[in-house]
Order: C-alpha cells, then sequence, then structure tokens
C-alpha cells in the first residue's frame, strides 16, 4: 500500500549522503572533546547562526532544558508562551530538574508573545517575587501553525530583554525552516538571542540531534548541564556526521516542503466537512478542523490511514499534517484524493 506519511517532519530517515558518512564518520571520545566530527558539526553550526560556540546534544527537549540551566538559578522564573513546545511537550523539566519557575503569557496567533504581555511579565525586584531571568521564544512556532518569527519583531524583544537585563533563548527547532520562509539568513533571525537550539533530526533530516549555540562562556556551562542531564556521549561522531550533511545538503529544500504544504492547504479547504486557511500556512506544519457533525478527528484519522495517508489528531476535531522529504508533490495529490473518497463515505 502506498504511505504518506504527514504526522511529522521526525519520521524522515537518513538520505544516502548522510549514511555513507556516518557509516565513515572520524570519531573520538566527545566527553574528553576529543571527537573531530561532533568539533566540526559545532563549529558550523556556530559559524552558521554567527555565534561563538555550539553544543551537539540529542535533542531538542535536551537543548531547550541544557539552555533553561545555564541561564536560570533554582527557584528563577523565565516567561514563554502559554502555546509553545516547551510548555507543553517537554514533560514540565524546567521545573522538575531545574527548579525554575515557568511564567506563561498567551500566543497570538502568529507565534508571538504580545510586547506588552512581556514587558508585564517581568517582576520588579521584590523578596516576594522569583527573579525573571529569561524570555524563551519559538521558532516556528509548532502549535500556531508553524509561523515563522520576523526579524523586526526579535529585535523588539531583545530590546526589552536589554532594558530589563533578562536573557533571550530562542528553541529554533525548525529555525532554517523560518528563515526559508522569510527569505532571509537563519542568524539574522537569532542575533538578539543570547542561546539558540535548532534540530537536525526534522525537516534537515538527520537521524538524531539538536545544537545549541551561544557565547563561548554559555557553551561550557551548557557542556557541563548536558553531562548532569546524562547526555555525555562517546564516540556520537557518527551521529553527527549525519548533522553536518543536513546543514549542507538539505537547508535549500526546505521550500519545497512549504510549497508542499500550502498545496495540501489549498487542497483542503475545497473539500466539504474540512475547514481551514491556507493563508495561515507559511512553512511545513499544516492544522485542519473537521467540521462535518459526528466525525470526530481520531475517526478520521483511522479511515485515512487505512488507505496510507497518515495525520496526527491533536484535539476532538483537529489534524495536523506536516510535510517533508519524503513526501512529493505527488503525494499530497494521491492525499487530497483519498481525504475526498473518505469523507464521501463517512
Amino acid at each position: 500500500m502506498r504511505i504518506v506519511d504527514l504526522r511529522s517532519d521526525t519520521i524522515t530517515r537518513p538520505t544516502p549522503a548522510m549514511r555513507r558518512a556516518m557509516a565513515e564518520a572520524r570519531v573520538g571520545d566527545d566527553v574528553f572533546g576529543e571527537d573531530p566530527t561532533v568539533k566540526q558539526l559545532e563549529e558550523m553550526a556556530a559559524e552558521r547562526l554567527d555565534k561563538e560556540a555550539a553544543l551537539f546534544v540529542a535533542s531538542g527537549t535536551m537543548g531547550n532544558l541544557v539552555s533553561l540551566l545555564v541561564h536560570c538559578h533554582r527557584g528563577d522564573e523565565f516567561i514563554l508562551g502559554d502555546q509553545s513546545h516547551t510548555f507543553f511537550y517537554e514533560q514540565g523539566g524546567s521545573a522538575g530538574l531545574g527548579g525554575i519557575h515557568p511564567r506563561t503569557v498567551p500566543n497570538q496567533p502568529d507565534g508571538t508573545l504580545a510586547l506588552h504581555n512581556i514587558e508585564a511579565a517581568i517582576r520588579p525586584d521584590d523578596i516576594h517575587f522569583p527573579r525573571t531571568r529569561l524570555i524563551a521564544l519559538e521558532n516556528t512556532h509548532t502549535r500556531c501553525d508553524g509561523s515563522p518569527l520576523d526579524v523586526n519583531y526579535m529585535r523588539a524583544v531583545g530590546e526589552i530583554a536589554r532594558r530589563y537585563e533578562v536573557k533571550v533563548h530562542v528553541d529554533g527547532a525548525r529555525l532554517f525552516n523560518a528563515a526559508i520562509a522569510l527569505g532571509m539568513e537563519a542568524r539574522d533571525l537569532v542575533a538578539e538571542a543570547d542561546s539558540v537550539s535548532f534540530c537536525l533530526s526534522k525537516g534537515l533530516g538527520a537521524p538524531v540531534g539538536s545544537v545549541v549555540c551561544g557565547t563561548r562562556d554559555f557553551i561550557t556551562e551548557a557542556r557541563r548541564a548536558r553531562k548532569m542531564l546524562g547526555g555525555g556521549m562517546r564516540q556520537v561522531g557518527i551521529l553527527a556526521a549525519g548533522g553536518i550533511v543536513a546543514l549542507t545538503e538539505m537547508l535549500d529544500r526546505l521550500a519545497g516542503d512549504h510549497a508542499n504544504a500550502r498545496k495540501l492547504a489549498e487542497g483542503l479547504a475545497d473539500i466539504d466537512g474540512l475547514s481551514i486557511d491556507p493563508e495561515r500556512v507559511k512553512t511545513n506544519i499544516v492544522y485542519l478542523k473537521v467540521t462535518r457533525s459526528g466525525t470526530v478527528s481520531e475517526l478520521l484519522t483511522e479511515k485515512l490511514s487505512s488507505e496510507g495517508v497518515r495525520l496526527l489528531p491533536t484535539g476532538p476535531n483537529q489534524l495536523r499534517a506536516v510535510t517533508n522529504y519524503h513526501v512529493t508533490s505527488d503525494d499530497i495529490d494521491y492525499a487530497l484524493g483519498v481525504f475526498r473518497r473518505v469523507l464521501s463515505s463517512i
């Protein structure tokens, strides 16, 4: 059966070039700082984002938590969106493992935090309050239609952070999707950030890993935090090699994922029983509402899956589709045909 897997861009498998690079990677003990391939990846990532240094970590969740542990002490507070990945999907690690208090403010539909809400959430110096240490942003924003945060917004947040002497961290899991969508360099989007994490294992197609970037002093402390979390890996150049290929060969092709997502959204908008605004689709994430009475997302997901089209239910009447490099324009046509058949039969 033909399979069109749109559950996530995390389902991608390494390219042949990645497999060759991983098989041939020069390795050493990275905890001792002796893995040359990891060093190469870290130097490449830092240069690409115009930061002083970088650290290879096992996952985006680890990258965000490591960053929080460096920026904040126990009892400190950080500001983040109420729809953010860190708040929703990272198991409360900031509080559970770091003793760091999350202060949520509402995400706007475009993934931003309203500037006045950020400023209002920053605590005054008072013995009764935790200290505000950090503003955490997400670019692109997973739960807000994969929306990219533009450079003007990032500069405005940076100005607030400097005025109140707090730091800025960017969860840039899909940062390069944002850069492609906005037609600019990723480094410009994180120029105001004191730290940034990005994933190699989503649209870039590497099998494992994320990278955290920041100042040399920040990365020194992040390396200690990574070790404390059990993230000190040994001959990990085998994985880093896939990341190097991702950064050298997989960036420009993200535009194709965006085009396929828009094509999917436009096709779904014409199908009775579904509700979607294609104008909200800026990158590779598509959310759609099931509007037909009595049809819930789990039922529709099962019916679609039985014909090889896999989506992720994200609410009683909501589904998510994420395009990736395994999904072609022809696959989008096939998926739309399956949607039409399934919805006409239930």
